[in-house]
C-alpha cells in the first residue's frame, strides 16, 4: 500500500501525539500574539508613534515610554506567534497590561463598555498572560521550553 492509497487513519495527523493542553496553549499563545501585533499596528499606523507619545504624555506618563510599549507589543507579539520564549515574553508583557489598568482604564470603572473603556479587558488579558506563562509554549513552537 502506498501513502496515496492508505486510509485516512493510516496517515499521520498534524496533531498526532499533541495533547489538548499543548493545543490550547498554542491557540492562546498565537491569539495573544495577534492581538499584541494589532495593538502595535494601531499605535504605529493609526495613532502614529508621535501621536502615541503625545497620548502617553497627556496621561502624565513619560512620552518616550510609548516607544518602549510599541516595541514590546510588536516584538512580544511576534515572539508569541512564533513560540519563542513564550513563558518569559508573557511575563514581560504583564506590566504593560497592568499599566494600562492603572493609567488610562482604571478611572473608567470595571466594564470595558464604560466610556473611556474600563479595566475589564486589560485585567483579563493580564491573567491570560500569566496562564500562558504557566502553560508554556504549547505545540508548534519555535523554541519549546520545558516545564
Amino acid at each position: 500500500m502506498t501513502y496515496a492509497t492508505a486510509s485516512a487513519s493510516d496517515r499521520p495527523s498534524l496533531v498526532d501525539g499533541v495533547s489538548n493542553a499543548d493545543l490550547a496553549a498554542t491557540i492562546l499563545r498565537v491569539s495573544m500574539g495577534v492581538l499584541f501585533l494589532a495593538h502595535a499596528g494601531l499605535k504605529l499606523f493609526v495613532f502614529t508613534p508621535a501621536g502615541t507619545v503625545g497620548y502617553f504624555a497627556s496621561l502624565g506618563l513619560p512620552g518616550p515610554l510609548a516607544y518602549l510599549v510599541i516595541a514590546a507589543e510588536l516584538f512580544g507579539g511576534i515572539a508569541l506567534i512564533l513560540g519563542a520564549y513564550s513563558r518569559w515574553v508573557s511575563l514581560a508583557l504583564v506590566p504593560i497590561l497592568l499599566g494600562s489598568i492603572y493609567v488610562p482604564h482604571g478611572a473608567a470603572g470595571f466594564f470595558f463598555s464604560n466610556e473611556g473603556g474600563g479595566w475589564e479587558f486589560p485585567a483579563f488579558w493580564a491573567v491570560t498572560l500569566v496562564v500562558q506563562a504557566l502553560l508554556g509554549d504549547g505545540a508548534f513552537a519555535l523554541k519549546r521550553s520545558r516545564a
